[in-house]
């Protein structure tokens, strides 16, 4: 499938002065290529100098804006494309997998990521009453927009107290909610919108995305995870799908692998056992499935990546 269609214009002179500025402060806090964490809680700042394939990760609900330099995300077989003029949001937590493009040493990526806590969403809607979001169909649970002046406004103002530590506990909240604001204001804060209204029906999608989350290792019965949910179980394939791309058995699939995959680097277990670990009974089938997820077998996958190190 063809990205998802963004228009690349220039930037009109204060948003581009303002993304300039912004460059400045994520090159200014990052010395060297990868994400670093901040002072400021929920905000990640990252720099990539070289090309890098498609990675499977497992991403949390964030604000993602790039002050320099494009990065494609593909969610299943679609392709998600963003850069200095359009943001990404991703509003469940879902298997991913991004590259960065078109970069060098001199003009590397330089991006910002906003982690969002969906309780915050609730809480916002409650304090500030009714916003006048509109009730349209489940949409993916990641979606590109245009940045625009107010959002980079406060994007800037929230990475600025990076330079004034001391106002970061009094001021850093504050703008936070801000851009939580903005985001539910904007032609898609609906996506965000109906995940936090309790009893919506992307409410309880959100909920069987949080179970699959913490019970992977489980054998999967649809009957049980749509009672769970308080969905039938055709409504939740439907709306399962609308939302990730996938049904829930292939999104506990890529859960399992990249948890064995988590395993085996960092706790250093044998592929049997890491599958074993995350619910699989064949070696075989668990090779295999893997190998179609990333791309090589495990052994020859994992000595790929500590050589990348």
């Amino acid at each position: 499938m063809s990205p998802v269609d963004t228009t690349h214009t220039p930037l009109d002179a204060s948003l581009e002065h303002q993304r300039a500025e912004l460059a400045t402060i994520i090159r200014r806090n990052t010395q060297e290529d990868g994400s670093y964490a901040t002072a400021i809680d929920a905000l990640v700042l990252s720099r990539h100098s070289q090309s890098h394939n498609f990675a499977p990760v497992l991403a949390q609900p964030a604000l993602c804006i790039m002050a320099q330099g494009r990065k494609e995300v593909r969610l299943a077989d679609e392709l998600f494309d963003y850069d200095p003029l359009n943001y990404l949001v991703v509003s469940v937590s879902m298997p991913l997998s991004g590259r960065v493009v078109d970069v060098s040493p001199e003009a590397p990526i330089l991006a910002l990521r906003l982690d969002i806590d969906p309780a915050e969403i609730t809480a916002l809607i409650a304090d500030a009453g009714p916003l006048g979001v509109p009730a349209r169909p489940t949409g993916r649970g990641l979606y590109v927009e245009k940045l625009d002046q107010p959002m980079l406004d406060a994007v800037l103002r929230l990475a600025r107290l990076l330079d004034t530590p001391k106002d970061i506990a009094m001021l850093a909240p504050l703008i936070r909610r801000e851009i939580l604001y903005r985001l539910l204001r904007s032609p898609q804060g609906h996506r965000l919108y109906e995940i936090a209204i309790a009893n919506s029906q992307s409410h309880r999608i959100s909920q069987a995305i949080k179970w699959l989350n913490g019970h992977f290792e489980q054998p999967l019965r649809i009957d049980d995870l749509a009672r769970e949910v308080n969905l039938s179980v055709s409504t939740l394939h439907h709306r399962f799908k609308a939302m990730t791309a996938m049904s829930p058995l292939q999104y506990q699939k890529q859960l399992r692998l990249q948890e064995a995959r988590r395993l085996m680097l960092a706790e250093g277990l044998d592929a049997s056992a890491a599958g074993y670990r995350v619910g699989y009974e064949s070696p075989s089938q668990f090779s295999r499935e893997y190998s179609r997820l990333f791309g090589a077998p495990p052994l020859r996958d994992l000595a790929r990546l500590r050589l990348s190190v």
